[in-house]
């Protein structure tokens, strides 16, 4: 029996792009794909909040000058880049996947609407929201969060290269310790990288707990939505 019904998960850019230096790699894409499938086929709604870090970084570029404003809308449409490959490799495997844009786009994609979301999840549908909260100064990480309220998630899963939280980047100090479970202050506190201060403030208030787990390993996407101890959970 799944330990949630319905569920958000976030990836990062950099998960599409494999060995690559930028850019979307199709294998890892239909990897990922046929891993939201398999829970899909179990009768769990998945949504999916996406990144863009692999095409563009509105950090790194206003860091070099540009205005913030002006990257950060570069990066949002990023993310509706890695959203459509996504879909793509979804369909492949015969997942019906809509793309909701935070800016509108209609040639390619639909209008995030709330409700409409939230009917295309009952309907049995996959979900992929693009181009983050529509607004600058604010992350994938931060609208993965909102997005997660808004249809009502279960629980946040996000995947990335490590297999949880670590007390240091368990690359850099071999030596740091693993958490099975945190709390949200314990990680604001602690300064830990698991997702930026808003989005892990926006879960503590509405008390939605987040798992951090390897998305990498085959079969561990299932796991985690089984309840399984897989990665880091934060919770209250």
């Amino acid at each position: 029996m799944p330990a949630y019904q319905r569920v958000l998960l976030k990836l990062s850019g950099e998960a599409l792009m494999g060995e690559q230096k930028f850019g979307v790699d199709p294998a890892v894409a239909n990897q990922i794909a046929s891993e939201i499938a398999d829970i899909q086929s179990r009768g769990i709604q998945a949504a999916i909040v996406i990144g863009g870090g692999n095409i563009f970084r509105g950090i790194a570029a206003s860091a070099r000058g540009m205005d913030r404003s002006t990257a950060d809308y570069m990066g949002m449409l990023a993310t509706v880049i890695n959203a459509l490959a996504l879909q793509d490799a979804l369909e492949q495997l015969n997942v019906t996947t809509r793309v909701l844009t935070a800016i509108e786009m209609r040639a390619v994609a639909e209008p995030f609407i709330r409700r409409r979301a939230i009917r295309h999840l009952e309907k049995g549908r996959v979900v992929v929201f693009a181009a983050g909260t529509g607004n600058p100064y604010f992350t994938t990480d931060t609208a993965a969060a909102l997005r997660a309220m808004e249809i009502k998630a279960d629980v946040i899963l996000k995947g990335t290269k490590v297999d949880g939280i670590y007390t240091a980047d368990p690359m850099l100090h071999p030596e740091a310790t693993r958490f099975d479970t945190i709390s949200y202050l314990k990680v604001l506190e602690r300064g830990l990288k698991v997702m930026d201060t808003t989005a892990i403030s926006l879960c503590m208030d509405n008390k939605l707990p987040i798992v951090i787990f390897n998305l990498r390993k085959p079969g561990n996407l299932v796991r985690a939505v089984m309840g399984e101890p897989v990665g880091s959970l934060v919770t209250a």
